[in-house]
Formats: C-alpha cells, sequence, structure tokens
C-alpha cells in the first residue's frame, strides 16, 4: 500500500503580505489547517466561476480562511488569501 504524497504548499506575493501580518498564534492556526490541505486538496468548497479554480476552506477550529488552487497533478497548493 502507497502512501500518498503531501502537496507542497506555496503562497502568491499578497499571501505572503498577509501572513506577515498574523500573530504568532494565527501562524500556529494557519500552519495546522495548511498541514491538512496538504494531506487532503480538495477540502474546502470550489469558488463559482473563479479561474484557475479557487476553492476556500474554513477551518471553524482554528478560525482560519483559506483560498487556493491546486495544481493539475494535486502536487502543489497555491494560496493566495488567508485570514486568520
Amino acid at each position: 500500500m502507497s502512501k500518498r504524497r503531501r502537496a507542497r504548499i506555496d503562497f502568491t506575493d499578497s499571501a505572503i503580505a498577509q501572513t506577515n501580518k498574523l500573530t504568532e498564534p494565527e501562524i500556529h492556526a494557519l500552519d495546522r489547517a495548511l498541514a491538512a490541505l496538504s494531506a487532503d486538496p480538495t477540502m474546502g468548497e470550489p469558488i463559482p466561476g473563479s479561474a484557475p479554480e479557487l476553492r476556500r476552506y474554513d477551518d471553524d477550529i482554528e478560525n482560519v480562511t483559506v483560498i487556493f488552487y491546486v495544481t493539475a497533478l494535486r502536487t502543489v497548493i497555491v494560496v493566495a488569501y488567508v485570514e486568520a
């Protein structure tokens, strides 16, 4: 049984700027949400009419929102927006 590799996380410039404004607890919450997304890039809901197809993941436990898209081979998740 082969274990699926986690997707790599990458950030747009605007998402990097947003993460630079987060507090330490918010960064830890975001890290946990991104770890979950890297294990299952299909999490979240598609955002209709977006190109590339953006997805929105809301982690109610960590109080984090991530807007992202996944590359065709599901090996990279590109984070476009974060809110914590």
